[in-house]
């Protein structure tokens, strides 16, 4: 079978929106899944629906990746995006064209190429995803280096080059996930300016020409499939074969913190993309960890101790969805700091998200490190429900006693890979958390219920205060706790309805 480029693709039919020519608008740091799946595909939409007329060329952040297969295929590439969306099964197929190439820049030729880009005229945005270690400065890369080895030097130099040929700013759009990693971007950059002795007016024209956002992704994408049963279907299906298949769930929000004008700037509203532009995107990091975070690990512990495996499952159960939506609707929306209806709506977009069809998303993934985890997503919730209401959220009340249920389950062992519990169900798990918290529930496998609670609730390393102090608190987690080792998690979550 060939291989995709636009004449495979014409001969095989395909009767969706491509675009074959167009200028380079983006130079974007990043060939990866994630960014196929959102980055790109938020340009291809708008390429068809706004009109907007422009391409992308990708460059690789470091010397193994995908230039040549991307490349090879003329920057086509097959997306599926998949799962539920107002309760319906949804399995959408869409060719993305708005990738024209892929560059090597620790190929020469490449790298010359990607300077070319940087002081082209058609050049508007930048936009990164080099992951969470991407963002950082480095010392010893030097201006002469080619390439220099982080990001924000091979950015720098881009924008010195652009800068020098006397071409106008362009908007940096920062992917990674780091809080405020536009800004954390733009330190990097200014470091760079100092080190390398760069002149007064370039830093001037950084800081004041160019346009760095940071901004908040949202899109779970699972990235190439795995069964060769399957991708032999699709190609037969498509009349092709792909090397860059990529899979990303249908729900997709970008957050992007900017001054007003940049929103009309940007295609994705002209577009009809929900890709709002924000002067702050912290309360919607805020949104994200206390909702779609903290909604996981607010129920999958007591649903893994109930008997569920898989996250997908746990939404066809009434008690467990019941459970995490009366958490959701009553306890977490109601006291954060953005426009109600909104949070509602990303709330109810949840449970479609966590009924994702084609994922398996097991709890035990998901229940890696939750001591930290119910700490960062629920306690804050919980912390400002009491403060707003003077009584204890129900449920939010009982994630807590399930946090501990799961972490003192039958205590079989603790060995080199975790602490060794016993389920319900008589199949042993292991927990993955940091190895003092692990220590620290092997050493009081012995205490009763009442002990157990006050060591955990007064250990400040965990929660960073006393929790006992919180009134009420430590006697219903008591009560909770007994319930759940008592009648089981699925009751005891029950009793929260």
């Amino acid at each position: 079978m060939e291989t995709l480029n636009y004449e495979v693709l014409a001969k095989s039919g395909y009767q969706g929106y491509i675009l074959k020519d167009a200028p380079e608008k983006v130079l974007q740091f990043g060939e990866g899944n994630f960014l196929r799946a959102f980055v790109d595909y938020w340009f291809d939409v708008s390429n068809e629906k706004a009109g907007w007329n422009g391409k992308c060329c990708l460059v690789q952040p470091i010397a193994p990746g995908l230039a040549k297969l991307m490349n090879a295929q003329q920057g086509l590439y097959t997306l599926y995006l998949r799962g539920r969306q107002d309760g319906e099964k949804v399995d959408r197929k869409r060719v993305i064209s708005s990738v024209s190439r892929c560059l090597n820049p620790y190929e020469k030729a490449d790298y010359d190429a990607m300077m070319e880009v940087a002081v082209s005229d058609a050049l508007e945005y930048i936009v990164s995803n080099t992951t969470e270690a991407g963002i950082v400065y480095d010392p010893a890369c030097r201006q002469e280096d080619c390439p220099p080895s982080s990001f924000p030097a091979k950015l720098t130099q881009v924008l010195y080059a652009r800068w020098k040929a006397g071409k106008p700013g362009v908007v940096v759009l920062s992917c990674e996930l780091i809080d405020n990693n536009g800004k954390e971007l733009l330190k990097c950059v200014n470091r760079y300016i100092d080190q390398w002795g760069l002149e007064t007016d370039f830093r001037a024209w950084v800081n004041g020409d160019c346009t760095f956002c940071s901004t908040l992704v949202d899109r779970i994408v699972p990235g190439r499939i795995r069964d060769p049963e399957e991708v032999a279907r699709l190609e037969a299906e498509n009349g092709y074969h792909d090397e860059l298949i990529d899979v990303g769930e249908i729900f997709g929000v970008w957050n992007i913190e900017g001054p007003d004008w940049l929103a009309d700037k940007l295609p994705f509203k002209a577009a009809g993309l929900n890709c709002p532009v924000v002067p702050d995107v912290t309360p919607y990091k805020k949104r994200k960890v206390r909702i779609l975070n903290g909604a996981h690990t607010g129920f999958v512990l007591g649903a893994y101790l109930a008997g569920f495996d898989i996250v997908r499952d746990c939404m066809h159960d009434d008690t467990i969805r019941g459970f995490m939506n009366k958490m959701l609707l009553e306890e977490v929306v109601p006291i954060l700091p953005l426009d109600q209806e909104d949070c509602r709506r990303f709330a109810a977009a949840v449970e479609d998200r966590f009924n994702n069809p084609f994922v398996n998303h097991e709890l035990m993934s998901i229940s890696l490190n939750s001591t930290s985890k119910w700490r960062a997503r629920n306690m804050p919730s919980f912390l400002e429900y009491v403060e707003k209401n003077g009584s204890l959220p129900a449920c939010l009340t009982m994630s807590f006693a399930a946090y501990l249920a799961f972490y003192s389950c039958d205590i079989q062992a603790l060995t080199d890979k975790g602490l060794v519990c016993r389920r319900p169900a008589g199949n042993e798990y292991t927990i993955s958390d940091d190895r003092w918290v692990l220590e620290f529930y092997n050493a009081h496998k012995g205490d009763d219920i009442p002990a157990l609670v006050h060591a955990v609730m007064t250990n400040e390393q965990m929660w960073g205060q006393d929790l006992t102090r919180v009134e009420g608190f430590e006697a219903a987690t008591v009560r909770n706790l007994e319930t759940i080792r008592t009648q089981g998690a699925k009751a005891a979550f029950a009793s929260c309805l």
